[in-house]
């Protein structure tokens, strides 16, 4: 079997990115968890762990019955939570309907404790984060192309990305207009912007998952949600609205479909709207709902050219057995690779470097394995081959 050479694919990954005139990425729970906010696994357990004993038995039941209906995978937090929903929405959130024993009341109850419980535990790990990497990276996107919007897609909750934004003072956009109350205003996100227009340039950040300063708002008059963005929150015990977390697949009620429906139709019209490098970090592609939007898009685009990049080899391959006849796409792992509809090994070899050429930003010539598949390393890379470091070190300090 031929092998990948390391260098070499490097080199034509450098090249991209120096002449891609539109940039996009989508960050999943990967790039999190490696600046230490816990990951999806770990989030079911800490949740299940500190829930009160009433709660507890309701989540365990949900638990064990989804283990029971789909054994061939690990059951977490969103199918827990999407399960909770479907109960609140076949019971119509009464105390007299169940399902699984849990009468619709309860598993309301249920699904306010459970977001709260996710808003504690990522909120304190996010509160110790060191925002070096992801600041450098930001201020590094945020001088590429000045022609085109930069987007930013993620599954993940925590305000990461916001509070990096803001910290290095880079405007930002991401369909919420307002400020005592910013609400969520779905034409704002369903046109691209023409250069003529001052907010071109910012980077528009699409949280497809929900955030955990949004909040569904109960308007008592006609029984309807909206949808409102929360500042700084310090007591989330005595929030009376819903925190707005996973939107279960769109199976819930549908006056919340928004604004998770809008989020997925820019996210289509982006990797479907002429040439575009996109770019993944962090992400499995474990949510099936998400992935159709892909395959479709590599299907009818030939101008788009996505690049993965893997944690571990086992989503090389579990990647490949569903992308094999898509040459646009390439992933890269820490000792494997699909490049041009082929899964090989990487292959490292130092006669491959040109004088004056390095690969210690994503060699590890040690465990002899591809280092960027860890979102630290790889925002490294990009700012170490940009040929603009020191400035961009200055932009991310402030």
């Amino acid at each position: 079997m031929t092998k990948f050479n390391v260098v070499r694919e490097v080199r034509e990954l450098k090249n991209q990115l120096s002449y891609a005139k539109r940039f996009g990425f989508f960050f999943g729970a990967g790039t999190s968890c490696a600046l230490g906010v816990p990951n999806i696994a770990i989030l079911t357990t800490q949740v299940e762990n500190t829930l009160d004993e009433n709660y507890k038995i309701d989540f365990i039941k949900i638990k064990n019955d989804l283990e029971t209906t789909h054994p061939e995978r690990s059951i977490n937090i969103e199918d827990i939570l999407n399960q909770v929903r479907q109960i609140r929405s076949i019971t119509g959130e009464r105390e007299d309907k169940n399902y699984l024993e849990i009468c619709g009341q309860s598993a309301s109850k249920l699904d306010n404790e459970i977001c709260k419980k996710i808003y504690t535990i990522i909120s304190e790990s996010e509160s110790g984060t060191d925002l070096s990497n992801t600041k450098k990276f930001l201020a590094w996107l945020n001088i590429q192309n000045k022609d085109f919007t930069k987007e930013i897609f993620t599954t993940n909750y925590d305000l990461i990305i916001e509070k990096s934004l803001e910290e290095i003072r880079v405007p930002y956009f991401d369909g919420f207009v307002g400020s005592y109350e910013p609400f969520f205003l779905q034409e704002s996100i369903e046109r691209f912007v023409d250069k003529s227009d001052l907010t071109q340039n910012w980077i528009r950040l699409w949280k497809i998952h929900g955030s955990l300063n949004w909040f569904w708002k109960d308007n008592n008059t006609t029984s309807s949600h909206s949808i409102v963005r929360g500042s700084k929150i310090t007591d989330i015990e005595n929030i009376s609205n819903e925190l707005v977390i996973y939107p279960s697949k769109e199976k819930y009620d549908s006056s919340k479909k928004q604004p998770f429906v809008a989020y997925f139709d820019r996210l289509k019209n982006t990797l479907q709207n002429g040439e575009l490098l996109f770019i993944f970090s962090g992400y499995s592609f474990s949510d099936q709902h998400i992935n159709e939007i892909i395959f479709n898009s590599l299907r009818q685009n030939n101008r788009l050219s996505i690049v993965v990049f893997f944690f571990n080899d086992k989503e090389v391959e579990d990647l490949y057995s569903e992308s094999s006849s898509y040459l646009n796409l390439t992933a890269f792992g820490p000792t494997k690779a699909i490049i041009n509809g082929t899964l090989s090994d990487w292959e490292y070899n130092t006669d491959d470097l040109k004088p004056n050429e390095s690969s210690v930003t994503y060699w590890d010539s040690e465990k002899n394995e591809l280092l960027l598949g860890d979102f630290n390393k790889l925002s490294n890379f990009f700012i170490t081959n940009s040929g603009r470091k020191e400035h961009i070190e200055v932009l991310a300090n402030g």
